[in-house]
């Protein structure tokens, strides 16, 4: 009952008004990573907080313009298109989207937020936007110009009309576009891509039959990236023969739209049109159809966000050609996007050897990018040597562990050195209090990933006291341990980009068999301000806090159970590794159970320590 007043009293005091931030500390880690110019461990920490907070578009920019600094566009890109959707009104944030889509290569798609944008957003976006979109366009209307030019000396030139439909379809003129594209898939109706450009076109004219049977053929046809695109584009039902046949008339030769069909009319009696369409079969066989270039279709499937296809195609590509760090790359990034973080590590390792110094230098960036994630195997470590006024002594705390993930499930296990010790090692008393368990203790253990601030964990090993004098305990002893961690932080953190109230809480439940199989619980509190930084100072970064905590456990035991309360103070510099923080504190502390205590039952504490933890 305690403890639950005391959190209800620092959240009325403390929080007025204030949302509970589940990414803060994420965020603050990230925003700390950004000022040390260590965008990839910035950019794992905002990607993080978006797990939680997935709808922040605040986030989403700043993901984005973390992306730029280390080259990543398309990364960029994706991240600003889901800040403009989170917020339609977000003009800043459309015209830098619609700007890396022109550097990109998504034309249509600049044109289109430019043209919004120029009529729609506040005065400067849309004087910016305007200025965008006429250079756009007029390339575009040169464009156009120039494939018509060339189509009047070669009226059979599959590419011009094929980039003239583009350039019209970029532009806005769908009508334009349609009647090329359609020329186009004359000239080569081996490609059912463009079959679904045309679809597109036609859809857009309202043409709705004509894209109709332009789908349905794409989607019966040789290419996998096509037909995937054309099915996603038809109606969820069965096409009728009036359907199939207006396919085929596009597509003559598709062998499976004659098949489905001639199956459609025996099916509805009509067998002898059936057979008519069965006798066609032999003369539509797909295997005279020309081979595509794998690594053009991969760039097309990437292109349109189909990843799948991407994936496929560059992985013929690679087949074809191994030594094409291109292809590696793309492997790498297409493998990232379908969160498939192992896999495009070891695609990045590959591409990173390019003598290309532009590929290799973006694949070190993404490698080293994913590796905390993708990692089979992780090494921590974290210490925190304090001194304390009421025991006159030094304490270190620390452990360093080495995990390996279980394939794709969330649990890692690891094998794991603890240090508990001090430096006086007992109290002065007639019969000695040992201040520490004094001991190495060497573990195996799993626990699951972090999910909303909590973890699971166990672990079974030895601990080896390193003192030969101590009678409480052997020099060695089975040690198994665990339970559960959460940890949440609210308001402006240490790290912050402003200064602001804050809260943070640590709570642990422990098993330990070597305490005679006690649960002890512990809780932390810290809720106070955190100061601006002091850039004269090396940007000194400072928190003023007070302390609540308590403890208590299973067995009842007197040092097992305590209140504390008190100032605190932490610091860093902003030069400082991520990992490196000060801390101070002075509290007024109690026991709540005095059964057995040899201590005095309220005492004083100032502790002064040095946190420090580091993953590689």
């Amino acid at each position: 009952m305690i403890r639950i007043g005391l959190l209800l009293i620092v959240a009325a005091l403390v929080l007025p008004g204030q949302d509970q931030d589940p990414a803060a500390s994420l965020l603050r880690r990230a925003y700390e990573s950004l000022r040390a110019r260590h965008y990839d461990a910035a950019i794992q920490s905002f990607r993080e907080a978006l797990e939680l907070v997935p709808t922040r578009a605040a986030v989403r920019k700043d993901l984005a313009y973390t992306y730029l600094k280390t080259g990543e566009t398309d990364s960029a890109r994706g991240q600003f298109a889901e800040a403009m959707r989170l917020d339609p009104n977000d003009y800043h944030a459309a015209l830098e989207y619609a700007f890396l889509c022109y550097e990109t290569r998504k034309t249509a798609e600049a044109h289109r937020v430019f043209d919004r944008v120029r009529k729609t957003g506040d005065a400067a976006s849309r004087q910016t936007a305007e200025q965008a979109f006429a250079n756009i366009d007029r390339l575009l209307a040169e464009g156009i110009e120039r494939w018509t030019a060339a189509l009047k000396l070669q009226p059979n030139d599959f590419s011009a009309h094929h980039e003239l439909a583009r350039s019209a379809l970029d532009r806005g003129d769908a009508r334009l576009a349609a009647e090329h594209f359609e020329q186009a898939w004359r000239l080569r109706s081996d490609l059912p891509s463009v079959l679904v450009e045309l679809g597109r076109a036609w859809t857009e004219i309202g043409e709705g039959e004509r894209a109709m049977a332009a789908f349905l053929a794409a989607s019966r046809g040789t290419e996998p990236r096509a037909a995937q695109e054309a099915r996603a584009l038809l109606p969820v039902r069965s096409p009728g023969d009036r359907e199939l046949r207006n396919a085929i008339g596009l597509d003559p030769k598709n062998a499976e739209l004659r098949r489905e069909l001639a199956h459609l009319l025996a099916a509805a009696g009509k067998t002898e049109e059936a057979a008519a369409e069965a006798a066609m079969l032999p003369k539509s066989s797909p295997a005279s159809a020309p081979s595509v270039d794998p690594k053009e279709m991969g760039q097309r499937s990437y292109e349109k966000g189909y990843l799948p296809d991407a994936l496929k195609y560059y992985s013929m590509a690679n087949e074809a050609d191994p030594l094409d760090f291109e292809v590696l790359l793309k492997l790498g990034w297409t493998n990232n996007l379908l969160r498939r973080d192992r896999e495009a590590a070891r695609w990045f390792a590959l591409a990173k050897k390019s003598p290309d110094p532009g590929i290799s230098r973006e694949a070190s960036r993404a490698e080293k990018q994913i590796r905390p994630s993708a990692a089979r195997f992780r090494t921590s470590a974290w210490f925190f040597p304090s001194y304390s006024s009421r025991w006159r002594d030094m304490f270190t705390y620390g452990q360093a562990k080495v995990e390996m993930r279980l394939g794709s499930l969330p649990l890692r296990t690891y094998l794991s050195t603890r240090f508990i010790g001090d430096t006086r090692t007992a109290a002065s008393s007639n019969l000695p209090q040992y201040l520490s368990e004094s001991s190495f203790i060497f573990g195996a253990g799993i626990a699951t990933d972090y999910w909303r601030g909590f973890t699971l964990w166990g672990e079974a090993g030895s601990a080896v006291n390193y003192l030969s004098n101590r009678r409480d305990l052997p020099r060695a002893a089975p040690d198994y341990r665990g339970g559960v961690a959460f940890h949440r932080g609210f308001g402006r953190l240490l790290g912050s980009a402003t200064s602001g109230a804050f809260y943070e809480t640590n709570a642990d439940g422990v098993f330990i068999s070597r305490f005679q199989n006690d649960f002890v619980l512990y809780d932390q509190n810290r809720f106070g301000l955190t100061l601006p930084a002091v850039e004269p100072l090396g940007g000194l970064q400072t928190q003023l806090y007070w302390n609540a905590n308590a403890s208590a456990d299973a067995r009842s035991q007197s040092w097992a159970n305590t209140v504390e309360t008190g100032p605190g103070l932490r610091l860093r510099w902003k030069a400082m590794p991520p990992g490196w923080l000060f801390s101070a504190d002075f509290v007024r502390g109690a026991y709540t159970r005095n059964e057995g205590n040899s201590q005095r039952p309220n005492y004083f504490d100032l502790r002064i320590g040095v946190w420090y933890s580091l993953t590689r």
